[in-house]
């Protein structure tokens, strides 16, 4: 009664001290949050409690999971219990303890047997124990008289390689002798056992082998005595006459047999560089020079001439030569031999080469001139000698031996007019021709000037074989500085064709031949040739330019001009997209057809001129020029006379009304009918004298006939163009309705009418972008939708989907506002607990600095004390 009393009154306290914290709490601060209405299944968050409950809960809910998470970041350490039936409850300590001791004993024994060698085992090698054998250090050298080496005795073999079998026998049968009363053999007498044995062996495969031979030998003889009888002879009145009948060729036999009869191929010469190319030509140029300055001295030159040799019928030409003739001479003098020593053969041999090059130098002055003419063609390539050489050479005709004795006889003369001095007279005339001739070797001239002086007073012929030599001699692989030398000619040419074309008349003779002189040099220097181009074609962009500021018009390109434009297509590609030097140029032809205005014949003259160059430029990349088109139509508008209604409006250079608008009108229709298609000359375009009006009806035709077939080639050139019926179709117009085709010739007609089909041919792809002429129809106009705003911006009579919408709407962004608290309030929660991390080791340290400085305190104190102490 007494225990149960006093359990009773302690729940009684324990409730009392309940309802007393509870009591405490002001129920006005007690928080509830009511329902409106219960929903089945789903979860309330309408809880009672007091302020700050709900925030201790989520506070120890993060000091459960974030802060454990946060403490174990980074951290591996952990340590699992991986023993048996460490977690099995049901397991008795013991049982525990004997199934971990049994599972140890089988690992160790599963390792431990595999390489546990128990002493009751007994290794053996070839059924013998190895503890019972014995080691033989001792090496039995072998017979080298033997002629059977390498063969052993199967005793020594067992002995050596078979693990000592036949020795552990010997001595197990000795072992049981010893036991029935004899003595065992030793290690030594066993040896010496064996090799008595082996040595016998030895004598008796020799006795075999010596018997074997005398018996071979002994029935070889017999043979011999029987091999008699087994032979069957034939009488020889039985034998006949008759030759051995050879078997026949097969096609491939004879095939093969030709083909080993046929020549074979020469080794051909090595392929030459560039650098060797120039050496050779620059050392032939010095070689010649020097045969010509010997000539003009009225030296004697020896020059080596064609050589003919003689090939027989049965030579093979297989290469093979006698470089001298290895064969003496018998003579019979004064009743004794004479044999001719090599010596004489050798001093008649240099006679013989000293008579035939003084026999060729006769046709040394022919000789130069074939060589001038070769160096002409830009080839420097072979000479009469090598011509001669291969004629030499192709001597296998049938009337070959009947010409023998001619060139015998012309050989002879020909030394025999060597072997005569030339007279002075000779000698004089030689001199005048060398004086006369071109010099082979020049030097790269420094300055303008002195490629002026240079080629003063020489053909165009001479002027452009002095340039070639120039190159030739002054290679860039021969020396240091002639690249620079050979750049400073090449702007030096450019600047003397300028000048040839401005002579009063202009030598376009001349420019032809040095053309190609000046291609080879852009193909070495294409840099250079580049920015002199360049330079050439902005000084007259910048000339026009000044020339239109000032005088507001500008005159046409001179000669010099077209001719610069001119070898800028021959010497750069007009084909690509953006050239430094083509495009340029072409721009330059563009501005001089538009800004150029035409007052004349001769500008007309000028402008075809261009129009024929700027054709030249596009006619591999089919480019469109306006301006070509322009000038064009333009030039067909001067030979129309009524200019009222044409239907199409002309712009600059040409003025539609006025004086300068009838230049091509013809003043006589009669002048058509002596009139002959002539191509417009170059030096029109500086000077054109026409002096009667016959004249000028008959320039004025070759002007219209140019003007027409640039017309036509261009319809060919851009026909495959989208826009080709809107270009062409003012031209079309004109021609098929304006121009007086009726009154030309018959040859103009020709091709008014060659460019109607041209036009015509070709099929409309697209049409010319125009207005509509209709007014466009509008697009119909629907009522708009008026949809009726309450209160709060809210909107009403939306549709399911709208409202589903925007529920989820509503419920994503309120999910994410709520995200969004959580992870500020968790990161909030990490930072407090970091500082109160920090806060707490701060505390830490300065307690243990105090406890530092407090015993040092005391232990001063106590020093101090002592110290008075050991005063007093």
């Amino acid at each position: 009664m007494g225990k149960a009393s006093k359990n009773r009154n302690l729940a009684d306290k324990v409730r009392k001290t309940k309802t007393s914290t509870v009591i405490k709490n002001n129920p006005f601060e007690v928080k509830i949050n009511r329902k409106k209405f219960d929903v089945l299944g789903r979860k309330t968050k309408h809880d009672v409690g007091l302020p700050g409950v709900s925030r201790s809960k989520a506070i120890t809910k993060r000091k459960e999971t974030l802060l454990k998470e946060y403490k174990q970041k980074n951290k591996s350490n952990k340590l699992i219990d991986r023993r048996l039936g460490e977690y099995d409850s049901k397991m008795a300590p013991e049982d525990k303890i004997l199934q971990r001791f049994a599972m140890e004993r089988q690992r160790l024994h599963g390792k431990k047997d595999m390489y546990n060698l128990n002493e009751e085992e007994e290794l053996t090698h070839y059924g013998q124990s190895l503890a019972e054998m014995e080691k033989f250090n001792d090496m039995v050298e072998s017979d080298d008289e033997s002629e059977e080496k390498g063969l052993l005795s199967a005793e020594l073999t067992a002995s050596h390689f078979g693990g000592g079998g036949g020795l552990l026998r010997k001595k197990t049968t000795g072992e049981q002798q010893d036991e029935g009363g004899q003595r065992t053999k030793s290690r030594q007498e066993l040896i010496e056992e064996l090799i008595q044995k082996s040595k016998q062996e030895k004598r008796e495969r020799q006795v075999q082998k010596e018997e074997a031979q005398e018996l071979t030998e002994k029935l070889d003889q017999e043979w011999k005595s029987i091999q008699a009888l087994m032979v069957k002879k034939t009488p020889k009145d039985q034998e006949t006459d008759k030759p051995e009948e050879k078997p026949k060729l097969d096609q491939y036999d004879m095939m093969v047999r030709e083909l080993g009869f046929e020549m074979k191929a020469q080794p051909s010469e090595k392929m030459k560089t560039p650098e060797e190319f120039a050496r050779e030509e620059r050392e032939k140029l010095q070689k010649l020079e020097a045969d010509r300055l010997r000539r003009m001295l009225g030296e004697e030159v020896e020059v080596s001439g064609p050589s003919q040799t003689h090939m027989s019928a049965d030579d093979l030409n297989d290469g093979f030569i006698l470089d001298k003739n290895d064969k003496k001479t018998l003579s019979y003098q004064d009743g004794k031999w004479n044999v001719e020593d090599e010596t004489q053969d050798e001093n008649d041999e240099e006679e013989e080469n000293s008579e035939e090059s003084e026999g060729e130098g006769e046709d040394d002055d022919d000789g130069n001139e074939d060589v001038e003419e070769e160096e002409e063609d830009g080839e420097g390539g072979d000479s009469e000698e090598d011509e001669g050489e291969e004629d030499g050479h192709s001597d296998l005709d049938s009337d070959r031996e009947s010409k023998e004795d001619e060139e015998q006889e012309e050989y002879e003369e020909t030394d025999a007019k060597a072997e005569t001095s030339l007279s002075k007279e000779e000698l004089k005339a030689q001199q005048d021709a060398a004086k006369a001739e071109l010099p082979y070797t020049f030097t790269a001239p420094e300055s303008y000037s002195d490629l002026k002086d240079m080629l003063h007073g020489h053909t165009p012929d001479n002027k452009r074989l002095i340039v070639a030599r120039t190159q030739k001699c002054n290679h860039p692989s021969l020396a240091v500085g002639n690249k620079l030398k050979l750049q400073k000619l090449l702007g030096f040419l450019l600047e003397y064709i300028g000048e040839l074309a401005t002579n009063s008349p202009p030598e376009l003779t001349t420019i032809d031949k040095l053309i190609p002189e000046l291609y080879t040099l852009c193909q070495m220097f294409p840099e250079a040739a580049c920015k002199a181009m360049q330079g050439i074609l902005r000084d007259a962009a910048h000339g026009m330019e000044e020339m239109l500021e000032v005088k507001g018009h500008v005159p046409s390109p001179t000669l010099d001009m077209v001719i610069y434009l001119k070898v800028t297509a021959l010497l750069f590609p007009t084909s690509d997209f953006r050239h430094p030097v083509t495009t340029p140029a072409l721009l330059y032809i563009s501005q001089a057809l538009t800004k150029c205005p035409v007052r004349s014949l001769q500008d007309v003259t000028s402008g075809l001129l261009l129009c024929c160059l700027a054709l030249e430029y596009i006619s591999f990349s089919k480019r469109f020029v306006p301006e070509l088109i322009n000038f064009l139509l333009g030039t067909l508008n001067l030979a129309v006379q009524d200019k009222a209604s044409l239907g199409y409006t002309v712009v600059l250079p040409f003025k539609p009304s006025g004086k300068y608008s009838d230049l091509l009108v013809l003043s006589d229709s009669e002048s058509c009918k002596s009139w002959s298609k002539k191509s417009l000359p170059l030096f029109t375009n500086e000077r054109l004298e026409l002096k009667t009006e016959l004249d000028k009806d008959h320039h004025r035709l070759t002007c219209l006939s140019t003007c027409l077939d640039l017309v036509k080639r261009c319809c060919l050139l851009y026909k495959d163009l989208t826009s080709f019926t809107h270009i062409f179709q003012p031209i079309t117009t004109l021609l098929s309705k304006h121009f007086p085709a009726q009154t030309l010739p018959e040859l103009l007609q020709a091709l008014h009418s060659g460019i109607l089909e041209a036009v015509n041919s070709v099929a409309v792809t697209h049409c010319p972008l125009v207005f509509e002429k209709k007014k466009p129809i509008p697009l119909k106009l629907l009522t708009p939708k008026i949809v009726e705003v309450l209160d709060y911006g809210k909107k009403r009579g939306s549709n399911k989907e709208e409202r589903e919408k925007e529920r989820l709407t509503h419920k994503y962004k309120k999910e994410f506002k709520g995200a969004l608290r959580e992870i500020r309030k968790d990161s909030r929660f990490l930072a407090r607990e970091k500082l109160n991390d920090i806060m707490k080791k701060d505390a830490e340290r300065k307690r243990k600095v105090r406890e530092l400085f407090g015993s040092l305190a005391t232990q001063e104190g106590e020093w101090k004390a002592l110290k008075r102490k050991k005063r007093k």
